[in-house]
């Protein structure tokens, strides 16, 4: 039967580093991009041989940003990709011209295996393999079929379980035992996929975030193989199953005993279902329960660029941040920020519909006193932290400052939008530092400065957007009188609607975008 691995997937967290160091350093074609099957704010990318082949595919999660995880028992901790033995020396070679980190070649189970770093410090092995057939390798100008990655090589799983973990794949899985070590336990299937099992008794315990291995697949013939499976499965008791059909497979998933995530996936019907295979990785794809909301969804997704092609290079900034760049844009910028227990993705659909051909950068606030994320903390609902919030505001004036340059910011078409804390932080950076914020909409703001300085604030527009049945709707009068007393030109509007965001605001800002009384 059909056996052996399938995919192995990956949680990455700058999804441009990871591009560059698959497709560009290591050559591996692109071959399907998508939105998460089960989070559509969540891009996932496939990286795979020619033709996209099961067995050759390494896939990543994007946690933008995301925290690091940690590495250890419960969870696969490396992953090799099969070359010719000869062309170790072109990778040691290419290496040194990337900077990628390397140490070896050593010999593992006969084999030459030379280590590399990825960006998220997670370990790729290159294995030198003698019996490659029937491979369709992915060339380029720089790479050779002979030095060309030519499939999965194989996983290695940190077990503190080992025997157990040993028995649950070749009794489920399609592995059998091949060789031995003091510490690993080599399984291999009949098409030549290849788990370590290693033992890691005494290790701590792995924790899910970036820079980890979330699980590993193996392959299946068909649907009725892995239903199969998956009646077996639940007959002895082996824990809860998944069973789902991802559009380009149909898998079932499930941990073995010592708690490493497994996922069985059909061959088919494969990655050309929904484009040809001569552009395979070209279109982003949004399953089909998310599609109502696609154009939300799309613009929450980090972008980036295959190589050659033009792509955002982040700053290293005192926010963290995600720039949206708009199909066609018109030299325009919007800057939002989200409110409490928001992040950088929160605000991008509502200030695309708004602003169709701007440049979108959200900002995450770096408060995290109540376990969110907020631009500033506060004491109670209606007593903020004085001292951060003026500090906060010195801290975005910077990144305003450092934005402008690194990104080519055109002053004079900058837009600010938030919401709640966002809008807060917005109304007392006007006040703390005038002439930063001249085009304003602030959706649930009030006054959080206790201490209002005296500022200048003519040439500014701002909209206010306060909801009737909004708890703290009494507390946003006194920032109108601040700002509008500094000289600001302010549209103040009140809408049936409570604290939350509802359609209505959209609405409202679109006829003030347009100049008209809304």
């Amino acid at each position: 039967m059909t056996s052996g691995l399938h995919h192995i997937t990956l949680i990455t967290r700058k999804v441009q580093a990871n591009v560059d160091f698959y497709a560009g350093f290591l050559g591996m074609r692109l071959v399907k991009r998508t939105a998460g099957f089960e989070d559509a704010t969540q891009l996932h990318l496939f990286y795979g041989d020619a033709i996209a082949s099961p067995g050759s595919l390494v896939t990543f999660l994007v946690w933008e940003d995301g925290s690091p995880g940690r590495v250890g028992h419960g969870a696969p901790g490396e992953i090799a990709l099969a070359i010719h033995p000869e062309a170790i020396g072109f990778w040691l070679t290419r290496a040194l011209k990337f900077g990628v980190k390397t140490s070896g070649p050593a010999q593992e189970f006969g084999e030459p295996v030379l280590r590399l770093t990825d960006p998220d410090g997670i370990i790729v092995k290159l294995a030198g393999v003698s019996d490659l057939t029937g491979t369709s390798p992915w060339t380029s100008r720089e790479i050779s079929e002979t030095d060309a990655i030519q499939r999965l090589h194989s996983a290695t799983i940190f077990s503190e379980q080992p025997a157990d973990t040993v028995a649950f794949l070749t009794t489920y899985m399609g592995f059998t035992e091949a060789a031995h070590t003091d510490t690993i336990t080599r399984l291999r299937s009949d098409a030549g996929g290849v788990i370590d099992i290693r033992d890691a008794g005494g290790f701590w315990t792995a924790a899910p975030g970036t820079g980890t291995i979330d699980h590993i697949a193996v392959r299946a013939p068909d649907r009725a193989h892995v239903e199969a499976v998956a009646t077996q499965l639940n007959e002895k008791a082996h824990g809860p199953t998944n069973v789902h059909d991802r559009t380009y497979f149909y898998s079932l998933y499930v941990r073995e005993p010592s708690g490493t995530l497994l996922e069985m996936a059909t061959d088919g019907p494969g990655f050309a279902i929904d484009e040809p295979l001569e552009t395979l990785g070209t279109e982003l794809f949004i399953p089909a329960h998310f599609r109502k909301d696609a154009v939300d969804d799309r613009v929450m997704l980090p972008q980036f660029g295959l190589p050659g092609e033009p792509r955002t290079i982040y700053r290293d900034l005192p926010f963290v941040h995600r720039l949206h760049v708009a199909d066609e844009p018109d030299g325009s910028t919007v800057i939002l920020l989200h409110g409490t227990a928001g992040n950088e993705t929160s605000l991008l659909p509502l200030g695309r519909r708004l602003f169709p051909n701007a440049t979108l950068i959200g900002l995450r606030g770096r408060s995290t006193g109540e376990g969110v994320a907020r631009f500033f903390g506060r004491f109670d609902p209606t007593t903020f932290d004085q001292k951060e919030i003026r500090s906060e505001a010195e801290a975005f004036e910077a990144f305003m400052e450092e934005a402008t340059q690194a990104y080519d910011l055109d002053p004079e078409k900058l837009t600010f939008l938030g919401y709640s804390n966002g809008a807060n932080m917005i109304g007392a950076s006007m006040l703390l530092h005038p002439g930063l914020i001249r085009n304003a909409i602030l959706l649930r703001p009030m006054l959080v400065l206790e201490d209002v300085p005296v500022a200048d604030l003519h040439g500014s527009r701002v909209l206010m957007v306060g909801g009737a049945n909004d708890p703290y709707v009494s507390y946003s009068g006194a920032l109108e009188q601040a700002l509008a007393g500094a000289g600001a030109e302010l549209t103040h509007k009140t809408i049936d609607s409570g604290h939350g965001l509802s359609t209505e605001d959209e609405a409202v800002a679109a006829k003030w975008l347009r100049g008209s009384n809304p």
